[in-house]
């Protein structure tokens, strides 16, 4: 029991041969190797760059993602629906259709990320995307959106696994959920701007040109888009053995620091997915368990989404409505930012304990208070609202599951690109039809069994957090910590025979020495 509780690191003392002087250090439980706490002055300076460049760009590609996701609800309120004559189960086709293209191309995506460098792949993507979005403003019927918000799938869906995987390539274990819950929350910023922006566009723009308000919407989204896509250009570092040519920012001593991280937390680099990686991933649990507890934790946690129903059926005694359309729009803005402190605060908590499975058992329990007061119903209003809030609280356990998937595959990196695909892929597959059968229309704003739905999910994710604890240290932590090892040996013979006297003057083997890994000696536990 001592060692399921302990956290995930185990604290040294160091002693480094080149000064003598001691330090505090870590034993990364994956892979043995020995990392000292405090960073280098020029380390601290790499990763801050990282963070303008690589993270900047991926979440403002987020931020966008949730302006385009947007813009159709936006449209379809703001004329699109009288100008097309759209029907209410036409305008449900339009998340279908999007769906479809979504769940199609993820995965082949994720796969083709292994060949293409990113920084060509995913800006070549959200170029894609930003077009369509553009070419929404010459519809003139729903078939015609239909194709493009099947394409518009294709390519959107791409960009959150896409970023994903480049951040668990580039960014430590003590540094990866602090930025992934900035990710994923950028994604709930982009929710917040919507409306303001949309309504801005709408009043400054409606008719300008002989272009109804509701197309501006499209053109202003998708030429942001493009904007965005550009930089992608020059902002992504691809991966830390192929540097990004036109990644101006990457000097030769980031190239070197970033290959030095990934030989000192003795992780593996990207490779291609070739059928052999295929063969690995089908033998490794987490290739099935880690896309359904996803799934589960993703799906229990859908209630939030029915706030605004829920707001909008309150009335007053005398019939009329408490709150107006614009304030059944807005309050749900107080619960993505929640949302987005929460992700910053775990994802904070997470990298500085060294610990994800605790911060998950807790998100899982915040979320089944929710589901509790809902299911009762008969309770004060206040314990309605305080349900839907603390809901908003919870929905951001995939950072810090998908930063523990990085920690158990640190030798695999091109299998869990795989698992990413197959999260996002699953989870959208099964949200097309299970959101209509857990959340009907027919049965706001109470949903009696939907929220015990939520409640058995939250429970089954919290017994799968166990038992994943229980295999990491029983199984998969060995096993990582075994490879490992084997590799950093294999390493230090081949440098060891390239700094020999026979193969080397005195500056190669100087230049060589230099790319060794730099050997510390345990003094104190």
């Amino acid at each position: 029991m001592d060692s399921f509780l302990h956290t995930s690191t185990k604290h040294v003392t160091v002693e480094s041969p080149a000064n003598h002087h001691k330090e505090d250090a870590t034993v990364d439980p994956q892979t043995g190797a020995v990392i000292e706490e405090r960073k280098s002055k020029a380390e601290r300076f790499f990763v801050a760059r990282l963070d303008i460049f690589l993270l900047i760009y991926c979440c403002l590609s987020q931020v966008i993602k949730g302006l385009d996701q947007q813009n159709m609800s936006a449209a379809y309120v703001s004329g699109m629906k009288e100008d097309l004559k759209v029907q209410a189960n036409e305008y449900n086709l339009f998340t279908t259709y999007f769906n479809i293209g979504y769940c199609l191309f993820v995965i082949p995506s994720q796969l083709l990320m292994t060949y293409v460098r990113p920084s060509y792949w995913l800006p070549f993507l959200e170029f894609s995307w930003g077009v369509l979005t553009i070419a929404f403003y010459k519809v003139t019927s729903v078939h015609q959106i239909y194709v493009l918000r099947a394409f518009v799938g294709m390519f959107e869906g791409s960009s959150f696994p896409g970023g994903m995987t480049l951040l668990m390539a580039w960014y430590t274990p003590r540094e990866l959920a602090f930025r992934i819950g900035f990710f994923q929350s950028s994604q709930y910023v982009g929710s917040m701007m919507s409306s303001g922006l949309q309504a801005a566009i709408y009043r400054g723009l409606n008719g300008t040109g002989g272009i109804a308000g509701w197309r501006w919407m499209f053109i202003i989204d998708g030429t942001i888009t493009l904007f965005i896509a550009i930089l992608g250009f020059f902002c992504l570092p691809d991966y830390p053995t192929k540097k990004n040519k036109f990644a101006i920012w990457m000097r030769p001593r980031d190239v070197d620091m970033a290959r030095s991280r990934v030989v000192r937390f003795r992780r593996s680099d990207q490779k291609k997915f070739t059928f052999k990686t295929l063969r690995v991933a089908v033998k490794q649990p987490l290739f099935y368990m880690i896309p359904v507890f996803y799934v589960s934790s993703m799906l229990a946690q859908q209630g939030y989404q029915y706030f605004n129903l829920f707001l909008k059926s309150l009335k007053n005694a005398d019939g009329t409505a408490v709150w107006t359309v614009e304030k059944v729009n807005a309050i749900p803005i107080g619960g993505f930012a929640i949302s987005c402190a929460v992700a910053w605060t775990t994802g904070f908590l997470s990298d500085k304990f060294r610990t994800r499975w605790i911060l998950l058992l807790i998100l899982s329990g915040i979320g089944l208070i929710p589901g509790i007061i809902m299911s009762i119903w008969t309770v004060p209003l206040g314990a309605k609202y305080c349900a839907y809030f603390l809901s908003y609280a919870c929905i951001v356990t995939s950072p810090i599951l998908f930063a523990w998937l990085s920690d158990l595959t640190p030798h695999i990196p091109e299998v869990r690109t795989l698992i990413v695909g197959m999260c996002i892929a699953g989870f959208y597959s099964q949200n097309s039809w299970a959101n209509v059968l857990i959340w009907p229309a027919s049965k706001a704003p109470h949903y009696p069994v939907a929220w015990k739905v939520s409640i058995g999910l939250w429970c089954f994710f919290i017994c799968a957090v166990l038992f994943l604890r229980f295999l990491e240290l029983r199984y998969i932590r060995p096993r990582n910590q075994q490879i490992a090892e084997e590799k950093y040996e294999a390493a230090l013979r081949e440098q060891q025979q390239a700094i020999s006297p026979c193969d080397a003057d005195t500056d190669e083997k100087a230049d060589l020495h230099e790319l060794r890994v730099q050997d510390v000696k345990i003094v104190g536990v």
